[in-house]
């Protein structure tokens, strides 16, 4: 009897931007502009999105620099980006926001209008260079987020950022961190493991992490996670997927036209991707933004719009 073929996994995704503009310096950024920059706005986001309805998009990546939390503006930024999930979810798409630190009552808010929620920790060590002018990569901030996100039971992201100048060491105490909130709360759905690369715009002097301590790394993150934790690395981003597939990496995460964050770095083409990993004994299957065993933690508005994805529409992508 012929075995099935292994899956990898990944969501057909679009990004918007509500801002590019973000109080943060960190030094390997190629994404952040300074405060004046333009905000996305309701108008603009409806004619991007429209045209997607029907085209197989599934997953709205809302990802957002960062207003001060102490900014006159921060109440516009935030009902911008509440605004803009509520489009993208009134148009039949899930939306899934990624917009720095929030507080608990932003967190609650931004349930209502998203499948899934994001915050790459990075690393917990407090001792890097690349953050020192970034306030809200203080690691306790960041790791409150994950907690709060358990709190309030919204599926979540988060991930690590390889290559800053973190010691092997930091990695593990990163992963060990993850791995105890998500036993306390169940909810975290997903961890990226993000190799740095250089890109064009940034003030870091860093070298591209190498393949074999990524590939060390999915390893021991698969002991510390646990098989509950889908390890994710992105395609554009790695050398030789293959390799990282084998070691235990599930997904490729959202696949869109453009990596914002990573403009040096072109996202694959869905098919050719399709093709190399067939070649390599893999098949590539779409999932949603928000895992099957998260479905019931979704607000009622989004259940709405996820019930369409659950009952028979995937086979048709």
């Amino acid at each position: 009897m012929k075995r099935p073929r292994p899956t990898v996994t990944y969501s057909p995704s679009f990004t918007l931007v509500p801002t590019y503009e973000c109080f943060n310096r960190c030094t390997y950024c190629n994404f952040r502009q300074e405060r004046g920059a333009p905000w996305l706005g309701i108008k603009e986001a409806r004619a991007l999105l429209e045209p997607l309805c029907g085209q197989g998009i599934i997953e709205i990546l809302l990802l957002s620099g960062e207003v001060h939390p102490r900014d006159p503006r921060r109440g516009d930024w935030f009902q911008r980006l509440y605004d803009l999930a509520a489009l993208a979810l009134d148009l039949g798409f899930l939306p899934h926001t990624n917009a720095g630190i929030l507080t608990y009552a932003e967190m609650q808010a931004l349930k209502e209008v998203n499948s899934s929620m994001g915050l790459m920790l990075e690393n917990l060590s407090e001792r890097l260079a690349v953050h020192r002018l970034a306030p809200s990569k203080v690691p306790g901030l960041r790791l409150e987020q994950l907690v709060w996100a358990g709190q309030l039971q919204i599926a979540f992201t988060t991930g690590l950022l390889l290559g800053i100048g973190e010691t092997h060491a930091e990695r593990l105490l990163t992963l060990e961190a993850i791995a105890q909130v998500h036993r306390e709360y169940g909810h975290i759905q997903e961890v990226i493991l993000q190799p740095y690369r250089p890109g064009n715009r940034q003030g870091y002097p860093g070298t591209t992490l190498p393949q074999e301590e990524l590939l060390e790394l999915v390893a021991v993150s698969q002991q510390i996670l646990g098989p509950d934790i889908a390890l994710q690395v992105p395609p554009n981003l790695v050398q030789d997927l293959a390799s990282l597939l084998q070691a235990g990496v599930s997904d490729l995460g959202g696949i869109g036209p453009v990596d914002v964050v990573n403009p040096d770095y072109d996202q694959p083409v869905r098919s050719v991707l399709q093709e190399q990993l067939s070649r390599a004994g893999w098949d590539l299957q779409i999932r949603l933004p928000v895992y099957p065993h998260l479905w019931s933690t979704v607000s009622p508005r989004v259940r709405t719009v996820l019930e369409r994805y659950t009952t028979g529409v995937l086979s048709h992508f």
